[in-house]
């Protein structure tokens, strides 16, 4: 009945996790700090079905979801219209709740793939920030970082993104650049030869730095190099060339921040292996689409999500439903009130479970305290 797929209870708060290490600083921000933030949002219908999301929105929005029905937010094609995807995480774990299949079924249904069972998606330890800077010793430095990727790999993970960019802001150019090869080398060692590495410099190196450190770094494997330097088509396409001229298959994957615009378009032309649109700021169901024109291209889908734990579990589902998928973006952490045992991490891959939705639970008592201490709740 159309009456009871209306929702009639909005809840809102946010969850407080911790890492399992302070994160450092990148090239361009400072330390990171262990605690990260959940904002949860909680949809509910009349026949009493549920489901939530994270939801970085304005809560003045909020009550334009009370009454309106389910049919309205999530459409029969499989998506969630452009109106509501600002609240779509909370929307596509209802619809999942609703029918019954896993948020990557669901996913993959939309662009009419096919999911084997069970669904798994590579990931990568994306923990390996600038925790170094209180060292004076590029020895020092270096070991860290590596017993940090070490334990990264007892975690179970099998590839891992180093930031870069010491030179940038933190560290006088030279001191930083060597620091930074240095601690590639390090972490290459640590973790063996088979793992991907892959380079971020958060727009903290130019042209010149770039080639120096993965001239530096060639015979270490590097997977991709994100971010070099802020998107620039010209440059691009001198590193794209300096690539190929020194025989280093090397990806550039770019535009998890402010992306040129244009930036898709050079994907398609081949200056950019690798698309990296925030998972949030850009959405689930626009991904969709996106990963399917990326597909066509031959141009691989790594979704950035990091400082929110939720992505992690979100990015695995929309893996099921891209070809190019390369990696979700692991930021480890542990958050109250939210309970992910459903999903596992082994050999650097993420089993995702078969439940409705996004498999994921509330602990119903710390979310309402979290409710009633700051957040929001609308009935009808």
């Amino acid at each position: 009945m159309p009456d009871n797929s209306r929702i009639v209870a909005v809840e809102w708060a946010r969850l407080e996790g911790r890492r399992p290490r302070h994160a450092g600083s990148n090239a361009r921000l400072g330390a990171h700090g262990i605690t990260v933030r959940v904002p949860i949002l909680r949809l509910t219908t009349a026949d009493g079905s549920s489901g939530f999301g994270v939801y970085h929105g304005s809560t003045e929005r909020l009550d334009e979801l009370l009454g309106q029905p389910f049919e309205d937010l999530f459409s029969s094609i499989g998506a969630v219209p452009e109106r509501w995807q600002p609240f779509e995480y909370a929307i596509w774990d209802l619809a999942g709740v609703r029918a019954g299949k896993p948020v990557y079924t669901l996913a993959a249904e939309f662009v009419g793939r096919v999911v084997e069972e069970p669904f798994r998606a590579p990931c990568y330890d994306t923990s390996l920030y600038f925790d170094d800077l209180h060292l004076e010793s590029e020895q020092a430095a270096a070991e860290l970082l590596a017993a940090e990727a070490h334990a990264g790999y007892e975690r179970g993970h099998r590839a891992f993104k180093i930031k870069v960019g010491r030179g940038a802001r933190h560290l006088p150019l030279e001191e930083g650049t060597r620091r930074d090869i240095a601690i590639v080398r390090a972490v290459r060692a640590a973790v063996g030869p088979a793992a991907p590495i892959m380079l971020d410099a958060n727009n903290g190196y130019n042209l010149n730095l770039t080639k120096r450190v993965l001239a530096a770094t060639a015979d270490c494997g590097i997977l991709w190099m994100e971010e070099a330097f802020h998107e620039d088509e010209v440059l691009y396409r001198d590193l794209r060339a300096w690539l190929k001229n020194e025989h280093l298959p090397i990806m550039i994957a770019d535009g998890e921040g402010q992306a040129d615009p244009r930036l898709i378009a050079w994907a398609r032309e081949g200056l950019i292996d690798v698309i990296q649109y925030d998972i949030f700021g850009y959405g689930f169901t626009r991904w969709l689409t996106l990963g399917r024109e990326l597909d066509g291209a031959n141009v691989r889908s790594a979704p950035h999500h990091y400082g929110g734990h939720y992505g992690n579990f979100a990015a695995g589902h929309l893996a099921a439903a891209i070809q190019g998928f390369t990696y979700v973006e692991w930021d480890e952490a542990t958050t109250d009130g939210l309970d992910t045992s459903a999903y596992t991490l082994q050999d650097g891959w993420l089993t995702l479970p078969a439940a409705p939705g996004f498999g994921l639970k509330l602990d119903e008592a710390v979310f309402e305290r979290a409710v009633v201490r700051e957040g929001i709740r609308r009935t009808v």
